[in-house]
């Protein structure tokens, strides 16, 4: 069985239209913030569900349930993961090959980028959105196995990311791996989230400046931030609580578009 992990329904809507085989799952999570926690699968679906604001039986609807298609495939499966290299995606993407890992079943697990786009395209982080039906093509022509060494990289990266630990978050990006391209700056916009005492995280400052200097206007805000920190890859959601802080910390009243 063949299987494309989508990170997001944005690249659902147009990847049927590439009309490349296999059964689709959506990974309709961001676990780049919130609650992680659970000794048990069934204790992380509980908390993550309580973070998102979800009974139980609405998250397995709309998000595990996904995840279960996964969990069930038969032996000898193929798995595609649809993941491009902003921090968002690749944290999700870590999640997924752990949960693979653990499967006891024969198995083969692609990463499939966006490899049709140079490092100055102004969509390298996060370019799956606008990809064209013969880029999405190009890009599964491309796609990289992930050899044992690379499944237990996603795996520890995940683990790490998981339990907050920065420093073995840093050294295993350190020893790198072909199959995770940009992974060290990647993990050190992760890392810039949380700074020293006294100084504040890389996406509030970056707010703050635009704040300051360009707009008030969320959507203004949200669409400066994307052209000089796509690599976070952050979404309305995850900007909005770090927009909201800035203006209470300024104390600034003028919230057009908010």
């Amino acid at each position: 069985m063949i299987y494309h992990v989508l990170n997001g329904d944005a690249l659902a809507h147009g990847f049927p239209e590439a009309k490349i085989p296999g059964e689709i799952a959506m990974v309709r999570e961001g676990l780049i913030e919130g609650d992680s926690s659970g000794e048990t699968l069934d204790d992380f679906w509980r908390s993550r569900a309580g973070f998102m604001g979800l009974t139980s039986a609405e998250y397995h609807k709309g998000v595990a349930s996904e995840f279960q298609k996964l969990i069930e495939a038969p032996d000898k499966s193929e798995f595609n993961l649809w993941f491009e290299y902003d921090l968002f995606c690749q944290v999700n993407m870590w999640f997924v090959i752990s949960l693979l890992k653990k499967l006891p079943r024969e198995k083969s697990i692609f990463a499939v980028y966006t490899s049709h786009l140079k490092r100055d395209d102004k969509h390298f982080w996060t370019g799956y959105g606008p990809a064209t039906t013969e880029e999405l093509k190009r890009c599964f022509a491309k796609r990289t196995l992930l050899g044992e060494r690379d499944v237990r990289f996603g795996e520890g990266l995940w683990k790490a990311y998981r339990n907050g630990d920065l420093e073995a978050l840093r050294v295993q990006s350190k020893t790198g791996s072909a199959a995770y391209p940009y992974i060290e700056e990647v993990v050190k916009a992760h890392a810039d989230r949380f700074p020293q005492e006294g100084e504040t995280g890389r996406p509030e400052r970056v707010v703050e400046e635009i704040v300051r200097n360009v707009s008030t206007d969320f959507p203004a805000v949200l669409a400066e931030f994307w052209k000089r920190e796509s690599i976070y890859g952050f979404g309305d959601l995850q900007l909005r609580t770090i927009y909201d802080k800035v203006l209470n910390r300024l104390g600034t009243d003028n919230r057009r578009g908010a």
